[in-house]
């Protein structure tokens, strides 16, 4: 009896010490997508240093670093393409659209300058991905999507990852979101002809807007457009871009 009872110690005691050692390495590597997240950081580091002629920053705001090391951008391409889901380029999503290349990402948060509680319209939810970098910046997101199915994904996917301060519609978002317009910063996720005027209108006085122009077989620019506090607009071009066109009824 006293040979039976040590052993079934003994058993306890080795079950015991396997399961924390299954644990420990179930936490360590948890997240495979963690590395990968970081070298993409990494490389948008290096897109920025490269771009600085174009875009005159030596770096982007520290925030905006941290939260794109953050974001799962693996959770908002399809499945098939989750094993290159942090390289620096942009990836179909289905209905002629794209996620948009993780430093381009970056750039067009940086230059809306958000601020905690800031209200950001968007125009193009894609995915979703855009939308879930600017609520992890602190904004109150409110974007819209033109292709009903890619609303309506965007809009459980971002749900079910609890993004709560980012609301949905389909729609065309030229014409914006009157009702919870004025917006502290507006940006646009598809190539215009031109900046949209109710765009325009619907940016707060001190806001900022972030737009690619052009059209899909001609050069586009990003262009930063601001509004002072007297409601004058100021544009500056920041670099070439190609984005999927912005469509709808206009």
């Amino acid at each position: 009896m006293i040979i039976h009872f040590f052993t079934r110690r003994f058993f306890l005691f080795f079950c015991t010490c396997f399961c924390l050692f299954v644990f420990s390495c179930k936490g360590m590597t948890s997240d495979k997508h963690e590395e990968p997240r970081r070298n993409m950081v990494r490389i948008i580091e290096a897109n920025v240093h490269a771009s600085n002629l174009y875009i005159d920053k030596e770096k982007l705001d520290s925030r905006v670093m941290a939260v794109m090391g953050r974001v799962q951008r693996h959770k908002f391409v399809p499945l098939a393409l989750q094993y290159v889901a942090y390289e620096n380029e942009p990836l179909p999503i289905g209905h002629g659209q794209t996620i948009s290349q993780p430093y381009i990402v970056a750039l067009m948060t940086d230059l809306l300058e958000i601020a905690p509680g800031d209200k950001v319209l968007e125009i193009g939810t894609g995915s979703g991905y855009q939308a879930a970098v600017l609520a992890e910046m602190g904004a109150e997101v409110f974007t819209i999507e033109i292709i009903k199915p890619l609303a309506d994904e965007a809009a459980k996917r971002l749900a079910s990852l609890r993004y709560d301060t980012v609301k949905t519609r389909q729609g065309d978002g030229y014409y914006g979101w009157q009702e919870e317009a004025p917006f502290d910063a507006v940006i646009v996720t598809a190539a215009a002809g031109h900046v949209p005027p109710p765009l325009i209108r619907q940016l707060k006085p001190g806001g900022v807007m972030v737009i690619p122009v052009g059209s899909r077989f001609m050069v586009q620019q990003l262009v930063l457009v601001k509004k002072d506090g007297a409601g004058a607009i100021t544009t500056r071009q920041i670099l070439p871009v190609r984005f999927v066109p912005l469509t709808g009824d206009h």
